[in-house]
Formats: structure tokens, sequence, C-alpha cells
């Protein structure tokens, strides 16, 4: 679950979703109430110290356990690619942290059976046994309860950005002329996928209420420049221009009957470097909404082309 590639450059970043750091900070969510009953999810301490037991597995080199704490369907994203299970197990092989501090916890409960956390995490150690200085990023995960058992279906990072946003897009900001058309039942896409293409449509029209009407009320956006409730996303969309975005590499993997992961790659022609997104929605009242999203810059030769997650990455980095 965490992995960190240890000698990653920084100042070649840019946002991730080009969310500029005026964006609001989400707010703790904890403190919100979800739609859907979250009475039986595992708690917010509890899915706290499951994290970091997963930290202490890998500084313990105990591999096996680290796995055991995995679910089989796991997805890992990193700035150098998409791992499944046993790209992720591989990788930790190559990764020794002996100094990890964590900060800035959210608990986003999605439904009974999934919760998602996000936090900072800094790491001091060593990589295929040369040490490096002590790297920060945001890191996202999701645990998952199968067969009675809690265990990590997701886990994401993207260092955190020393690279300034791009300034506003100097297109003027264009709400939607018949909002009531994007959440009509006739033009609600069928499934994730879809869902998602339809966000990025929105984006290319500047109809940010159109966006915004795909955001569950709750939701949580992490970018390398930080951490955005649903307002701090809208307006975050709204000064960047996305006309000529590239969109390739769908995938998706269900964690229930109602909710899904849905990854992709993401390209700004004339920015670098590439992206892999990924976002967590659910079904509520027929209608899928996005709850969680996060986005990581590639590094090297994952910027050109991201492997799936059956595909390794040459050099795996360390979960």
């Amino acid at each position: 679950m965490k992995k960190f590639y240890a000698l990653l450059s920084l100042s070649v970043l840019v946002v991730a979703c080009a969310t500029p750091p005026t964006n609001e900070e989400a707010a703790p969510t904890n403190t919100a109430a979800p739609a859907s009953p979250t009475s039986m999810a595992i708690s917010e301490t509890d899915a706290i110290a499951k994290e970091k037991a997963i930290w202490d597995t890998i500084k313990n080199k105990d591999y096996d356990a680290f796995a055991n704490m995995l679910a089989d369907n796991q997805v890992e994203i990193l700035p150098d690619g998409m791992k499944d299970k046993a790209a992720s197990i591989a990788g930790v092989k190559d990764f020794e942290p002996e100094e990890v501090t964590f900060a800035d916890w959210k608990y986003l409960p999605i439904n009974n059976d999934l919760v998602v956390l996000v936090y900072k995490v800094t790491v001091k150690g060593r990589y295929k046994g040369k040490p490096f200085d002590a790297e920060t990023a945001w890191a996202s995960s999701a645990w998952a309860k199968r067969n009675g058992e809690w265990l990590a279906v997701y886990h994401q990072e993207s260092p955190v950005s020393k690279t300034p946003p791009p300034p506003p897009a100097k297109s003027p900001a264009k709400t939607s002329e018949t909002p009531a058309t994007t959440s009509s039942p006739a033009a609600t896409p069928s499934d994730p996928i879809s869902s998602e293409k339809a966000v990025w449509e929105r984006l290319k029209a500047k109809d940010y209420d159109g966006f915004a009407s795909f955001l569950a009320p709750e939701a949580i956006e992490v970018e390398p420049t930080g951490v955005y409730d649903k307002a701090g996303s809208v307006k975050g969309v709204s000064q960047v221009d996305f006309t000529d975005v590239q969109l390739t590499d769908f995938k998706s993997v269900p964690f229930d009957a109602n909710t899904e992961l849905v990854t992709y790659q993401v390209k700004l022609p004339g920015t670098a470097p590439a992206e892999l997104h990924s976002t967590i929605w659910t079904r509520r009242d027929g209608k899928w909404l996005a709850m969680f999203h996060h986005g990581t810059p590639l590094t090297g030769a994952m910027a050109a082309s991201s492997p799936s997650p059956k595909t390794p990455a040459t050099k795996p980095s360390p979960e």
C-alpha cells in the first residue's frame, strides 16, 4: 500500500487535474453525514490503525503479512505506473522505510463495507539498498470488508508538488444553460466509465454546473497541491482550459455491486508529465456519483505509456 519512488524529483511535477492551491481544503469528512448508512463501517480510528499496520509490515520486512492485508483485486497507482497485487508485493521488497511520519488524516466512508483514508506521509529510508532523503506525498487508500475482514483494495500516491500551479485559463467560465438536462434520467450515464467520460465532456464544454452535478456532496479530491472538498474541486477546474485534454486507457475495478474504481491516463497538450487518475463511483438512487478522485503525475518512461495492472513496471517502486 505504500510505495514510495525513492529518488523521485519533485521539481518536474505539475498539478494533476490542475487544481490551484487557492481551493478550499477538504473539511474533516468524519463530520459530514454521508447519504449512505455507515453505522457498520470500520471506524476512523480502526481504519487508521490498519493503514499504519500495513506500513509496519513493510518496515519489518514481513511480506507475507503485507500480502495478507491486500485484497486479490487490489490496485495501486504510483508515479511509475499502475500495479496489481503481485506487483505491489514485489515492489515493497526493494523498499526499506526507516522513518515514517503521518499527518492530515481524512476519513471518507463510502458505504458500510468501504472506506477511504487520505493522509500526508513522509518517508526516509533505502531503495534497492541506496539511501534517500525524506520525501513527502499525499496518499489515499480504500479498505473494503471481504468475508468479514477489512482488506486494502486501493492505494495511490502523488508527491507533494513544489511547482506552482498553471495560471488560470483565460476563457470565461460558462454555466450550464440547461442544468436539468445533465441530471435527467435520460441523460444519466449507465456505468462508471461512461460517467467519468461525461464529466470530462462537461469540463471541455466549461459547464461547471454540469461537472458539479456528478459529484457527491461529500466528495474529496486529492492532487499534488493538496486535498479539496466539492466546492474546491469545482473552483479549481473552472480555472483550467480542458478543451484539448486527451484521455486514454480506461479501466474499471468493481468493489461491490454499487461501487467501482475507474482508472485512466490524462494528458493536457503542452504540459508534462501525463497523469494517472482514479475515481471511486457509487450508485445512489440509480445515478452514479463521484465520491473520491486522485491524480498522480507520471515520471520517466511511464509518462508516455502506463502499464495495465497486469503489466508491472520494470522497476516497481515499493508500496
